[in-house]
């Protein structure tokens, strides 16, 4: 099988494109460094089958960080038969040379021209043909995010992959010449550009202008980012809450009519051990997870306008003097930010980060980001203790005391991690969302929610089970019951902070994966839906609940994220300090809390 390796400099699209010409679902987002890990698919051309790379994002073949390093790893130990060269048709000039700088390394190329659309809107002209013939290679202008010219590119990638020779992998003494030959690179570009491509004398102000002028003020840009955020918490409550109590009750209904009924007539098949299993605790568990689901989708649905949009970039350019004076760039802030979707991809993209140090640091922040599966977890325990009006200010605060813990560990190790490497943000233009890709954003969330529930969720909510019923004769959840002794155990640590044996049962299977902790819920108490959610109203007063939400919120991270940590940091040693300090965190921050308020409130 004939191999295309998808090739350009960060935010050119690829990933877009990638998508649209293969049908996959790799992660984009308006701002640079997103793809940091190779993704490949099959897709038909020309009526045969090729696999498609998309590679991360390269400025140029001399680069120094870790993902600019998995492609020229990739470039020298891969045979290919096809190089996919996609540029930003409004940075022509800027992203030239590397495409000079492959076409030299002998193998197949072509040159996709994205973002067509925009550049016609900057009225920029490129003489495809004039180009092409200059270069010796294929050249289409397209658009990914739109559609625009796919035919073509996958016409033209036909064409190129049926003449490819499989030449096999670049030599590394043809990447030293290349990496050698800078000054005649340079050269080539400014003919280039004078033979084939048209920019006008002075470019009109576009609206992305306009908007930056408000969007990155020195004093108002910051606030108005963050109250743009609390406005999107307001939005997800408001149109969420009544989705995730219908399907809660729709859960509830299915139970009653159908689940309940199916498992009586089963009576003298299953014992009543087993039985008690699958109702009680894999449906309850389950049941109750996914009443959730319409929020985490709205949310993310929301974050993926927020993205696509171009907003997140700059909520990292205007931090960038902040996160400098804590040891860190607004590459860091890029990154806190992408783990409050998950920490795994967050700790993933500092590979984008050349210095060590810099990467150690932002590694050891990322974890105390609340992300997707904490936020399951307060979701539901604010919707059973707080009301409508409170919820968003709640959660919104959790999200502040977020980047506080953050810029608290960042604070106190900057001297342990630092790092001089300067930080040169690529700001993109503002861009009406997509809505293909903002769905398609919503849609992967939970479709890793559903293949996390499968797994670990379900999982984990039959532990919790077992522990709670067994041995057999003890009250379920009784202290005579594992779970109960389990919970007595840690009861002297964790009592302090005013988290009984009941909600530590929980969090020991939050380490699995914080998703486990709702189900978990609905197995403990023995009940789901709304009669779970009464129960902890009944149980759990506003102190309670916030302190266990922000020991939730601090401590260790799951077990994918600490593995992810340990293989990105290559040391088992910064892993297990990175567990320890949000264990230490979390309980000081909850201790201080609760004994604090305790205090004042009598």
């Amino acid at each position: 099988m004939k191999r295309i390796a998808l090739l350009g400099m960060p935010n050119t699209g690829k990933s877009t494109l990638f998508n649209r010409l293969t049908g996959s679902s790799a992660r984009v987002a308006n701002w640079a460094g997103v793809t940091v890990d190779l993704a490949s698919a099959k897709i038909l051309l020309g009526g045969r089958m090729a696999e498609m790379v998309d590679l991360p994002g390269i400025y140029d073949l001399h680069g120094f960080s870790d993902d600019e390093k998995v492609v020229r790893h990739f470039l020298e130990a891969h045979p290919l038969d096809l190089l996919a060269v996609v540029v930003n048709a409004t940075q022509i000039e800027r992203q030239l040379p590397l495409v000079l700088q492959l076409r030299s390394l002998g193998l197949p190329c072509v040159l996709l021209l994205n973002m067509a659309d925009e550049a016609k809107r900057h009225g920029m002209r490129v003489d495809t043909a004039a180009l092409g013939a200059r270069l010796g290679l294929p050249v289409v202008l397209i658009s990914a995010k739109y559609g625009e010219g796919q035919p073509d590119a996958l016409r033209v990638l036909a064409q190129a992959l049926d003449a490819a020779s499989g030449q096999g992998p670049a030599r590394h003494g043809a990447l030293q010449d290349v990496l050698a030959d800078d000054d005649r690179i340079e050269r080539e570009t400014a003919e280039l550009m004078a033979a084939a491509v048209s920019v006008p004398v002075q470019l009109p102000e576009q609206l992305s202008d306009r908007i930056d002028r408000v969007a990155l003020h020195p004093w108002f840009g910051l606030p108005l980012f963050f109250c743009a955020m609390m406005l999107m918490f307001q939005a997800v409550f408001w149109i969420g809450a009544p989705l995730q109590k219908g399907l809660g009750d729709g859960f509830d209904w299915l139970r009653q009519g159908a689940v309940e009924p199916l498992l009586l007539s089963l009576g003298g098949v299953l014992p009543d051990f087993l039985r008690g299993l699958l109702l009680d605790g894999v449906y309850a568990g389950f049941a109750t997870v996914a009443a959730f689901v319409p929020l985490i989708v709205l949310f993310f649905l929301f974050m993926a306008v927020v993205e696509d949009s171009g907003y997140l970039a700059r909520a990292a350019f205007l931090t960038d003097a902040l996160m400098a004076r804590l040891g860190l760039d607004g590459r860091s802030f890029v990154m806190m930010l992408m783990g409050f979707g998950c920490n795994v991809p967050a700790i993933m993209g500092t590979r984008m980060m050349r210095q060590r140090a810099l990467r150690l640091l932002t590694m050891l922040i990322i974890p105390l980001s609340l992300c997707s599966a904490r936020l399951q977890v307060f979701l539901f325990i604010i919707a059973a203790v707080f009301t409508p009006m409170q919820a968003p200010w709640v959660i919104f605060g959790f999200y502040l005391v977020s980047f506080a813990a953050m810029l608290l560990t960042a604070l106190l190790f900057r001297r342990q991690f630092r790092s001089d490497e300067p930080f040169v943000v690529e700001l993109p233009p503002w861009r009406l969302p997509a809505l293909k890709q903002v769905w398609m954003r919503g849609w992967l969330e939970v479709r890793h929610f559903l293949t996390r529930a499968t797994r670990f969720i379900v999982l984990g909510v039959i532990a919790v089970w077992l522990l709670s019923n067994l041995p057999l004769g003890v009250t379920p959840g009784s202290l005579d019951s594992y779970a109960g002794q389990l919970g007595r155990l840690f009861a002297p640590v964790l009592a302090p902070i005013g988290i009984d044996e009941k909600l530590t049962l929980a969090l020991l299977f939050g380490f699995v994966a914080k998703e486990v902790m709702i189900g978990a819920f609905a197995v403990i108490y023995g009940l789901s839906g709304d009669a779970l959610t009464q129960e902890f109203a009944r149980n759990m007063d506003w102190l309670h609940a916030v302190s266990f939400m922000l020991f939730t919120l601090l401590y260790t991270p799951c077990v994918s994220a600490i593995a992810t940590i340990r293989a990105e940091a290559r040391s088992v040693g910064f892993a297990v300090m990175s567990v320890v300090w949000s264990l230490l965190l979390a309980w000081l921050a909850s201790f201080v809390f609760y004994q604090g308020m305790r205090l004042l409130i009598g």
